[in-house]
């Protein structure tokens, strides 16, 4: 994997660059639809290609218990398998680490969960989740880390964070003892943790810079903390992490998210808001976001977003989507979902675009001026 930045904002820390992978590069700053399973809901990887889609995002823990190693080994890995070929990243499982707190035990070897789906007992270590993504065959990799929760004391998020480094210490030994098992390569980048305590998000980003990832997550945000809270850890992580590596942060989210982390130097980005958004109704346009359910647009013959150019905007109203949705037709569902997944792509490709041109934080600005002013339940 190589990474360059070609431009930089010049009153912001925006930037713009190119990943590239064994898979296909990917233009930054990039949104990454999630497909947790294998899958990003209701879509098909033509569908997400002809929306321009470079990369997505799919889950180690939900793919280790289903379909499991044995099968996605013997399907030559998750490309082959879902019939996907570009890139493909892969969290390691630490999400669920945070977020399935009452079914896991965590202590110095790992974590011990009991499976969500028949209970019965798992445990992750971070040798073992580097094994699992090498079956898979993810183009980039995460090492098992802790997401604390938002508000923590101090001395738990300390530990916390001192056993993510020793964890990817040893994530990074057994990737490095280990071989890609389908001849392409794979990338490890670290998930920096600390919370929003600025001296531990220091600590844990400057031992994970010395271990010298190919690139670095930032974890641990997006998870109830005030956005203030999140930017403020964001221009202190650039401030610490290697201009010559991506920055990924995790689990964001909003086009307010997203344009504000952008204008402070983070490259990649993944969120399930579009995908699940989508399946209720609720469509992203330039505008603000509108709920397709309601009653007002049973007689709009519009496009969701008049004058934007994707497939479901030039074939498709308002009003015929409502119907859609109201009589429990999957279409319906579809369409929302592939427009949300065009509305993400085209917000980090224009982000991208008005960082070349010099004029991004203008065009940042403006932007949210109006889509925060025409917001809509």
């Amino acid at each position: 994997m190589n990474f360059s930045v070609f431009h930089k904002d010049s009153r912001t820390s925006a930037r713009s660059g190119l990943l590239q992978t064994d898979h296909g590069e990917i233009p930054t700053p990039v949104f990454m639809p999630v497909g947790t399973r294998a899958s990003v809901k209701s879509v098909e990887p033509e569908e997400l290609e002809a929306q321009q889609v470079r990369i997505i995002l799919a889950n180690t823990y939900h793919l280790y218990l289903r379909p499991g190693n044995d099968i996605i080994g013997k399907a030559g890995g998750v490309h082959r398998f879902m019939n996907w070929q570009k890139p493909l990243l892969t969290d390691s499982g630490g999400y669920q680490v945070y977020s399935l707190s009452e079914l896991r035990t965590i202590d110095e070897e790992g974590v011990r969960f009991k499976s969500h789906i028949d209970g019965s007992m798992l445990y992750f270590t971070p040798e073992n989740v580097i094994d699992t993504q090498r079956t898979i065959g993810s183009d980039i990799m995460m090492p098992l880390d802790e997401c604390p929760p938002w508000p923590a004391e101090k001395t738990y998020v300390q530990e916390s964070g001192d056993m993510t480094v020793r964890w990817a210490e040893r994530a990074k030994k057994h990737f490095i003892s280990t071989q890609p098992r389908y001849g392409h390569s794979q990338a490890l980048f670290g998930i920096t943790q600390g919370g929003t305590y600025a001296d531990l998000r220091t600590q844990v980003s400057e031992e994970l810079v010395d271990l010298d990832f190919d690139g670095y997550s930032i974890g641990g945000l997006a998870v109830g903390e005030p956005a203030e809270e999140m930017y403020r850890i964001l221009d202190l992580s650039h401030s610490i992490l290697p201009e010559n590596k991506p920055r990924y942060l995790m689990g964001v989210g909003t086009p307010e998210n997203i344009l504000n982390a952008i204008e402070r130097g983070v490259d990649m980005f993944d969120c399930v808001i579009p995908t699940r958004e989508a399946r209720n109704g609720r469509v992203y346009t330039r505008n603000g976001h509108i709920n397709l359910r309601s009653a007002r647009f049973a007689e709009d013959f519009t496009p969701i977003d008049e004058g934007f150019d994707n497939h479901v905007c030039r074939n498709y109203s308002r009003a015929y989507i409502r119907h859609l949705l109201n009589v429990g037709e999957i279409l319906g569902l579809k369409l929302c979902t592939l427009h949300n997944i065009s509305f993400f792509m085209w917000l980090t490709r224009t982000a991208r675009e008005q960082i070349i041109q010099g004029s991004f934080r203008e065009w940042k600005d403006s932007f949210l001026q109006t889509f925060n002013t025409g917001k809509q339940s």
